[in-house]
C-alpha cells in the first residue's frame, strides 16, 4: 500500500446561476488549471473519476457529456459515482493505493439553478414512507435543528453566530458565493432562518492525486491522505438520533482523526445546526480552526461541496498554513452519509 497525496486543487467561482454555461464549459477551465499546476497533461493521468447527479441535470447519463471536458482521445481509464466528488476521490485513492495507477484526476460539478433544489433532493428519501410526504431538504434540516435546541445543544443565537463566523471567513475566499455580513433573515422553516441555510448555486471543483515519489515530484508540499473512511446511518429518519452522528464519529476514528489533534477542519455542514452535530461527533474544540474557507454556508454546489472541503484542506497544507487537517463530506438528509479524511504535510509524517 502506497502513500497518496492531493497535489493540486482548483474550483470555479460559485454563482447563483450559470445559464450561459453548460457543464462542460463550466468544467474545462478548472480541469486545465489543476493540470497546469502539476505540469501534467490529460494523457499523463492514470485514472479519472467524477461525481455528479443526473437528477440535477434532468437527464440520464449526463456525466458522459462532461467527459468532453477531459477529452475523448486517447482513451482513458474512467469511472463515475452518483455522489459528491469526495466519494469519487475515495475511489481514486483506492486505485492509487493498490498500485493500479500513479496519478488520478478527480472532478465534480453541480448546476442547481435549473430546477427547484429543495424538491430534487426529496428523491434521496425512502420511497415508501418518507418520500411520498415530500419533506424538502430544509424542512428535514429544521427537524434536526429543533431536536438540537430541545436537547439543549444549541439555540437560535448560537446558530446565527455560526453563520456569521463562516461567512466572515469567506470574505478571504474569492470563489465564495456569499461572504461578509449576511443577515439572519426571515424563517425559512422554523427554527432555521435564511442565514442558517446554504446558498443555491452552480459550481465545480477538481483535484489531482498522486502516489509516493510522483507526488513529491509534482508538488512542493503534498497533502498526504493519512486516513480516509466513510460510513452511513440508517435510511429511516425515525430510527436515528438526529442530535448526533455516529457514522461521522466512526469514519473519523477509522481515518485516524483521534490519534493526534488537527489544527484545521473543513466541515461539509450546509446548515448551521449540522456544524453543531459535527463538532461534537468529531471532538473539535475552539483550538481547531473550522471552515477557514467559509464552508458550505458560503458556497454549496451540490455534488462538489464535499470535494471542495478536501481541496480546501489540502490547499492550506500546500501553502504551509496547516500541518494536520481534517476534511469532511456528507450526502443525504440530516448528515445521513459521512466521509472523513485526515491530511498532513510532509513535516508531520512519522
Amino acid at each position: 500500500m502506497r502513500d497518496v497525496a492531493i497535489v493540486a486543487f482548483a474550483q470555479t467561482d460559485h454563482l447563483r446561476r450559470t445559464d450561459e454555461l453548460s457543464e462542460v464549459e463550466m468544467l474545462m477551465p478548472i480541469l486545465h488549471q489543476v493540470l497546469d499546476a502539476t505540469g501534467l497533461r490529460a494523457r499523463d493521468i492514470g485514472f479519472t473519476c467524477s461525481g455528479s447527479s443526473d437528477y440535477l441535470a434532468g437527464r440520464a447519463f449526463s456525466f458522459t457529456m462532461a467527459l468532453d471536458g477531459v477529452g475523448a482521445h486517447p482513451p482513458i481509464s474512467e469511472s463515475h459515482v452518483e455522489m459528491d466528488g469526495a466519494w469519487a476521490l475515495y475511489e481514486a485513492w483506492v486505485k492509487l493505493r493498490t498500485g493500479e495507477a500513479d496519478t488520478a484526476l478527480v472532478y465534480a460539478y453541480g448546476k442547481s439553478s435549473p430546477g427547484e433544489l429543495r424538491d430534487v433532493l426529496t428523491r434521496q428519501l425512502d420511497p415508501y414512507y418518507v418520500g411520498p410526504l415530500w419533506p424538502d431538504s430544509v424542512a428535514l434540516a429544521a427537524l434536526q435543528a429543533q431536536a438540537l435546541i430541545d436537547a439543549g445543544e444549541t439555540d437560535e443565537t448560537a446558530l446565527a453566530s455560526i453563520a456569521a463566523r463562516n461567512r466572515t471567513a469567506a470574505a478571504d475566499n474569492p470563489h465564495a458565493q456569499l461572504a461578509g455580513s449576511v443577515p439572519a433573515g426571515d424563517y425559512v422553516v422554523r427554527p432555521l432562518r435564511t442565514g442558517d441555510c446554504p446558498p443555491v448555486g452552480d459550481g465545480a471543483a477538481a483535484v489531482v492525486l498522486a502516489a509516493g515519489h510522483t507526488a513529491r515530484a509534482l508538488c512542493t508540499r503534498p497533502a498526504w491522505i493519512r486516513g480516509i473512511d466513510h460510513r452511513i446511518e440508517a435510511h429511516s429518519l425515525g430510527v436515528r438520533e438526529l442530535t448526533d452522528s455516529p457514522s461521522a464519529r466512526l469514519a473519523a476514528e477509522r481515518a485516524g482523526a483521534f490519534e493526534r489533534p488537527v489544527d484545521t477542519a473543513e466541515l461539509h455542514a450546509p446548515f448551521t445546526s449540522q456544524e453543531v452535530v459535527l463538532r461534537k461527533a468529531l471532538g473539535l474544540d475552539d483550538s481547531v480552526r473550522v471552515n477557514p474557507s467559509g464552508g458550505a454556508l458560503a458556497a454549496n454546489p451540490v455534488m462538489a461541496a464535499g470535494l471542495i472541503r478536501l481541496g480546501e484542506a489540502a490547499a492550506r497544507i500546500h501553502r504551509g498554513e496547516s500541518d494536520r487537517a481534517l476534511a469532511h463530506a456528507t450526502s443525504g438528509p440530516c448528515l445521513q452519509q459521512n466521509l472523513v479524511a485526515v491530511l498532513e504535510g510532509e513535516t508531520t509524517h512519522v
